[in-house]
């Protein structure tokens, strides 16, 4: 059979994979389009920091790591925009969140396998119940993310305006904080911490190079982050190394072409 998909490890990392690289484009629009890049990068570090402190307390990597993205993202919305658009701050606490996962993981090294994959990401090595939880995070991410859209695209691009239409603008960046934590919570186990952008950052930038209309670009996104996935899990599977090399390798690729199409469109323009 073609791609694997007769192994089921392969059909759970497609599954995964696929979902969460939707997700995971669909709500990076909206980090670029606000321009919280780096803070959503950060998050994905305090995520391994929780990852690896749950497992110095005998829990499970992957409950630590949502709780800890989760507590992070509201923590950052409610500092307000212009400490999450603070590069020094930023930078600073995610190297302190780097910090603690290096000393929980020296402190507790019997298990320490299960945060490095936190930090590097498994992709084949997915099960079958983490597929599932992928599919459903991915899902519901997706159906808030519609739900808060239009609100959400005005308080992105024209927060003042979107206060005097009677939008509570910090109710909503508490909202899409917690969608953005979900999304870097369920996507670093499958691409890892280093290379969270692959799926959050990679295909937006490049949707919004390709077109300026919001609908559109988040569209176009969704279909990039899902080609992104499934095409470096099939080159990983038919040519060899990982799967998160191609798939940050086939990220950056597609940023550099967009790029280039957008300065030959403006140059033309």
């Amino acid at each position: 059979m073609i791609l694997g998909l007769e192994f089921a490890f392969m059909r759970q990392a497609f599954v995964a994979a696929g979902s969460i690289g939707v997700a995971a484009a669909a709500v990076g629009y909206f980090v670029t389009l606000r321009r919280q890049t780096f803070a959503a990068h950060a998050l994905s570090h305090m995520g391994f920091a929780g990852a690896a402190g749950a497992i110095v307390l005998g829990l499970s990597a992957y409950l630590g790591l949502f709780v800890f993205s989760l507590c992070a993202g509201i923590a950052l919305a409610l500092a307000g925009r212009r400490l999450r658009q603070r590069d020094v701050g930023i930078g600073m606490v995610l190297m302190f969140a780097l910090g603690l996962g290096v000393l929980f993981l020296s402190i507790y090294t019997s298990n320490a396998q299960s945060a490095m994959s936190i930090l590097f990401g498994s992709i084949v090595g997915i099960t079958a119940a983490q597929a599932r939880l992928s599919l459903l995070v991915a899902a519901l991410v997706l159906v808030a993310l519609g739900a808060i859209y239009r609100p959400l695209c005005l308080a992105s691009l024209n927060p003042d305006m979107a206060r005097t239409r009677g939008i509570s603008v910090a109710r909503l960046d508490v909202l899409f904080a917690l969608l953005l934590a979900a999304t870097v919570a369920v996507a670093v186990p499958v691409i890892g911490a280093l290379l969270i952008f692959a799926f959050l950052v990679g295909p937006a930038a490049a949707a919004q190079a390709f077109t300026r209309q919001l609908g559109a670009g988040v569209l176009l996104a969704m279909l990039l982050g899902l080609s992104v996935a499934w095409a470096g899990l099939a080159a990983s599977y038919t040519i060899g190394w990982p799967a998160s090399t191609w798939i940050a390798s086939l990220s950056f690729a597609l940023f550099l072409l967009a790029q280039g199409w957008r300065a030959l469109r403006d140059s033309r323009a």
